[in-house]
């Protein structure tokens, strides 16, 4: 039996990882507020220093919204070595909470570099290459990693035992292919986002959403407009792929099964609502932001409801 000052240790550390969950959400989406308002370059190729000075004197618009960025990614490793430590002193070796904590500081650790190789590369404000598309993706895939262990560690520290058990396997292959067209959508929505800002587009003419969508198909436009359609194709493919798995074990006698499932059920048709008016709308900075933030929501409840899966039943 747990000791009652024990239990209030460890809520308040599983309440710790619901405000760093809540923050580092907070952090991704300035990010994408700094590509959107095109102030990558705001510190000059200078990193960790801005133009090279620890506080820039007299700075910009741009400087002050870049540099507010890297003071905010700061902290989150500052939270998550916290995270690290203090798992280390309420949990045993070996328990999951401290796997999923040490998991969030290495992905935070790569977040940092990728957001620095950016900037020494010159990949920021209207670079379009295909090397910060690659970047800009890889650094979704890796954004999903930290809140993928974020998640997993509030829900182990929560009381649910994250043990070896392997899926069942009439769901294995089925959860593995949510899991890659979920990675594949975020990294295809970063670089149409980056497509969206680089090169604006208008928002829908009489012609239909499906003719604004193929606009930029044409052989002479930029790789990053060309690219623009495979997201809402990946995207609607995926979503239906994760409807089915939360109708396939909405059934569960586990509760947070059933919940986890309804709220993916809920969120997928949210997406693909807030996808449709993104493209309608011609993709406002404020629309793309909403965007994010959804699909970050949708997969952290993607992985509690993953993790609650381990052990099902065949």
């Amino acid at each position: 039996m747990i000791a009652p000052d024990t239990r209030a240790i460890t809520r308040s550390f599983t309440r710790f990882v619901a405000a760093v969950v809540a923050y580092d959400v907070l952090v991704i989406l300035f990010g994408a507020w700094v590509r959107i308002t095109g102030s990558g370059a705001g510190c000059g190729d200078h990193w960790p220093t801005c133009h090279g000075q620890f506080l820039p004197r007299a700075p910009s618009v741009a400087t002050v919204i870049e540099f507010t960025h890297r003071v905010t990614s700061s902290l989150s490793l500052v939270l998550a070595v916290i995270l690290v430590v203090w798992a280390r002193r309420i949990f045993p070796s070996g328990h999951s909470v401290r796997r999923a904590a040490w998991g969030a500081l290495i992905f935070v650790s790569a977040e940092a570099a990728l957001g620095a190789l950016l900037v020494l590369r010159g990949l920021v404000a209207i670079d379009g290459s295909v090397e910060r598309a690659v970047v800009v993706g890889l650094h979704l895939v890796n954004t999903y990693g930290l809140l993928g262990c974020c998640a997993l560690c509030w829900l182990a520290s929560s009381g649910t035992a994250l043990g070896s058990e392997a899926w069942p396997r009439r769901l294995r292959s089925h959860i593995v292919g949510v899991v890659a067209l979920l990675l594949l959508i975020g990294a295809t929505g970063a670089v149409t986002a980056l497509g969206d800002t680089l090169f604006p587009i208008p928002p829908a003419s009489s012609g239909g959403l499906l003719a604004h969508v193929s606009e930029g198909l044409s052989s002479g436009q930029h790789f990053l407009v060309r690219l623009r359609v495979l997201h809402p194709v990946v995207a609607v493919v995926g979503g239906a792929l994760l409807l089915v798995l939360a109708v396939r074990v909405r059934r569960s006698s586990r509760p947070t099964v059933a919940l986890a499932s309804d709220l993916v059920f809920a969120l997928v048709f949210a997406q693909w609502a807030l996808g449709a008016a993104n493209i309608w709308l011609g993709a406002p900075g404020w629309m793309q932001l909403a965007h994010l933030a959804l699909a970050d929501l949708l997969w952290m409840t993607f992985v509690v409801l993953a993790a609650e899966l381990r052990g099902e039943p065949d």
